[in-house]
């Protein structure tokens, strides 16, 4: 675990994310006191569409609710 400045991680962020994509974390610092860590997101990384057929939206989304479910609201 690596311990930085925020004035040297303003410098050096795009480094100091390629150090935590590899898996080490990064304690920032104010004036030498901890203040935040920088650590690698858990999880499978997001990739925009991988749920791509997954969701299907109803023709009838928009369409008022019937009421006997509104009454179930009160509504």
């Amino acid at each position: 675990m690596s311990t930085v400045n925020i004035r040297e991680a303003k410098a050096q962020l795009s480094r100091l994310l390629k150090l935590v994509e590899s898996g080490e974390e990064i304690v920032l610092c104010r004036r030498n006191i901890p203040v935040a860590r920088l650590v690698p997101v858990a999880g499978v990384p997001r990739r925009p569409g991988r749920l791509k057929g997954w969701i299907h939206v109803a023709r009838d989304f928009g369409a008022p609710l019937p009421d006997k479910l509104l009454a179930a609201f009160g509504i």
